[in-house]
């Protein structure tokens, strides 16, 4: 993956496009995003209930050979880290606090200021809190080594291999099954 010809004042739009432009079967889902972050001036803010961006990291260990994965508490799937912006646009600052915050890895870095992935998913409703989407916009970073501390968003994290995610399908979703094809040394 390179970096893309925009620079970090690129507005999330911009790098969308280029996205879009760069990987074709995800313009349905761009143009939803894009619309949705067009028409929705709190979209950064999990405030508004019907949805919400959210940002994603697909954090590869050291070697590149697995992908940290997390067996997230509320939703009792196992999913890449990630989580509310929280009212930060700069949705790779997002997967990287995010990242930092669910393993307690320091030091992570971007493989690649790129988008990684975007995806469109339903939460489910839970007491106090409607159903709603979130607009997911992911990124590749790279950790610094491997040791990680559950934090209490998550009921257990383990680093996957190509095999795992072979042998675990059941246990996540499609979406993370798509991006685990993508990746070298990863690949099924």
């Amino acid at each position: 993956m390179r970096n893309a010809v925009y620079d970090k004042t690129s507005s999330l739009e911009e790098k969308l496009e280029y996205f879009c432009a760069h990987n074709p079967g995800k313009e349905a889902a761009v143009r939803r995003i894009l619309e949705f972050i067009r028409s929705t001036p709190d979209c950064f803010e999990r405030t508004h209930a019907a949805g919400h961006i959210t940002g994603s990291a697909w954090l590869l260990n050291p070697a590149g050979n697995k992908v940290l994965m997390t067996l997230h508490r509320k939703l009792k799937r196992w999913l890449q880290p990630g989580g509310h912006a929280d009212g930060q646009s700069e949705t790779l600052a997002v997967a990287l606090r995010e990242a930092e915050e669910e393993s307690g890895i320091r030091g992570i870095l971007p493989v690649s200021e790129d988008i990684f992935d975007v995806d469109i998913h339903l939460i489910p409703a839970r007491p106090g809190e409607p159903e709603h989407f979130h607009y997911d916009i992911r990124y590749l970073l790279r950790a610094p080594h491997e040791q990680f501390v559950i934090s209490e968003e998550s009921d257990a994290l383990a680093w996957w291999s190509a095999a795992d995610f072979a042998n675990r399908r059941r246990e996540t979703d499609e979406a993370v099954l798509r991006m685990a094809a993508i990746v070298p040394g990863i690949k099924k």
